[in-house]
């Protein structure tokens, strides 16, 4: 009985140390997630949308005649940790834009808005903003975002479009 109370005990010891390795083991590896997440915080974003005429993003124009105002809003959202600069153009294309990754080509402005200033978690959203065509075929509308830096020129920053197809 003596040796089977000693075996426990050295069992008992035993799994003693490998709870607390374990727990060392877990409060390190958990340590070192919490620093890495403190060192690369995740990257910051910008939201930007175009909205309908009732300040939704859905049921947005796809038909209009000649000389017919088509309403809508931009609006940007800035979660980039920092404030956050920027201006908006608005433009009239056709079936000869183009529209890629860094903007719109063969497109003409028609208005420019801004320069806004946006705080980190602060959302603006444009006066009601209205194009007309005066041509029929298929027509887009072209959002364009522009970062203006402290000092700098803007840089490109994001595009969105509404296609319509305008009629007589």
């Amino acid at each position: 009985m003596n040796e089977s109370k000693h075996n426990l005990k050295k069992r008992y010891k035993q799994f003693n140390k490998i709870v607390t390795i374990s727990l060392l083991a877990g409060i390190i590896v958990i340590s070192s997630f919490l620093i890495f997440l403190i060192i690369n915080p995740e990257p910051g974003f910008i939201t930007f949308s175009v909205l309908n005429e009732e300040q939704k993003m859905q049921n947005y124009p796809t038909n209009a005649t000649i000389g017919e105002n088509i309403s809508f809003y931009a609006a940007v959202d800035n979660h980039l940790g920092k404030d956050l600069t920027f201006n908006v153009k608005i433009l009239k294309g056709d079936n000869n834009t183009i529209i890629n990754e860094t903007g719109s080509y063969d497109a003409l402005l028609n208005s420019t808005i801004g320069n806004y200033t946006l705080n980190h978690k602060q959302f603006w959203i444009s006066e009601q903003l209205k194009i007309t065509f005066y041509s029929i075929g298929l027509r887009i509308i072209i959002l364009e975002l522009y970062i203006v830096p402290q000092f700098g020129i803007e840089n490109f920053y994001d595009v969105l479009t509404l296609h319509l197809n305008i009629t007589s």
